[in-house]
């Protein structure tokens, strides 16, 4: 199945030459997938909103306690590897089983935390980097697979894929990759830059950070992802047919971004270098959506 996945075309306009956004194109798949009695892929389900879930909302900036991110950065800078392309791929197939166990251990020392008796930017490295470290360990359980779309164990007939799985216990709750991102992350912190952070182990993805997230590096980290994926081809480009063609990540989450397509253009002006920045002037609308769901593996 081709994992890369584009839709070009203006969300607004009539016509026979009009093409469709998000919301229009997800009425539609909705009502086929009804009528076929198949589950949806999740390019064509509506993606979810920031719920907050408030059991996560306590914090104490007055605990100076540092948490460990060691093993994780560890990790990363052994099988994050930058192809010539830019993009950043993990080795998962090179992953030793000592490392698997390291990997183990650090997501239960995570779990095992009392989170909510941290400082506020203490949680946000947390809840980073065990989304990415959780992703990384649910690809090494089910290697090889050609996308993270593969693993399809999230409950639910109409459910694809694996986040909506709990595969973390925390302070007696159990924890799914979309509690992490959509009820916890999003909802809490309220910036857009939380994409750039999570890794979904596919290629369109925005890179996974070559250190560990920690409390006194989230600002910076969060901002050199976002200039990183808004000037490479997944974040934002012209396409063979002269669209100008964005992730899918834009659409997905446009109300993060601002809530308009002028307001996600805006927010790739203020992170553009100047190549992107000279292709948005006068820009008012975006032709089209891309996402490439293919597996961020490395061969080594």
């Amino acid at each position: 199945m081709n994992r890369s996945m584009s839709r070009t075309g203006k969300r607004r306009g009539g016509g026979s030459g009009a093409k469709f956004g998000r919301r229009t194109l997800l009425r539609a798949a909705a009502l086929c997938s009804v009528a076929a009695l198949a589950p949806l892929p999740r390019t064509a389900l509506a993606a979810p909103d920031a719920d907050l879930w408030e059991r996560w909302l306590p914090y104490d900036d007055a605990n100076p306690a540092r948490i460990d991110h060691d093993p994780w950065n560890a990790l990363v800078q052994r099988y994050r590897i930058i192809g010539t392309d830019g993009i950043a791929r993990f080795a998962y197939r090179a992953v030793t089983f000592d490392d698997r166990d390291r990997l183990h251990r650090y997501i239960a020392s995570l779990a095992a935390l009392p989170i909510r008796q941290y400082r506020r930017e203490a949680q946000f490295a947390y809840w980073v980097n065990l989304y990415n470290a959780v992703t990384v360990n649910l690809i090494l359980d089910h290697y090889p697979v050609e996308s993270i779309l593969d693993i399809d164990i999230s409950p639910g007939f109409f459910s694809d894929g694996p986040w909506e799985y709990p595969l973390v216990e925390i302070e007696g709750a159990d924890v799914t990759l979309d509690d992490m991102h959509h009820r916890i992350l999003r909802p809490i912190w309220r910036t857009p830059l939380i994409h750039y952070a999570v890794n979904r182990a596919a290629i369109g993805s925005p890179n996974l950070a070559s250190v560990a997230y920690t409390a006194e590096n989230s600002s910076l980290l969060l901002v050199e992802g976002a200039a990183l994926y808004i000037n490479d081809p997944r974040g934002a480009r012209i396409d063979q047919d002269g669209d100008f063609v964005v992730s899918e990540i834009y659409d997905d989450y446009e109300d993060d971004f601002g809530g308009s397509e002028e307001s996600v253009l805006a927010h790739l002006a203020q992170y553009g270098a100047e190549r992107l920045r000279a292709i948005l002037v006068g820009r008012n609308e975006i032709d089209g959506y891309w996402f490439d769901w293919r597996l961020n593996d490395a061969v080594v």
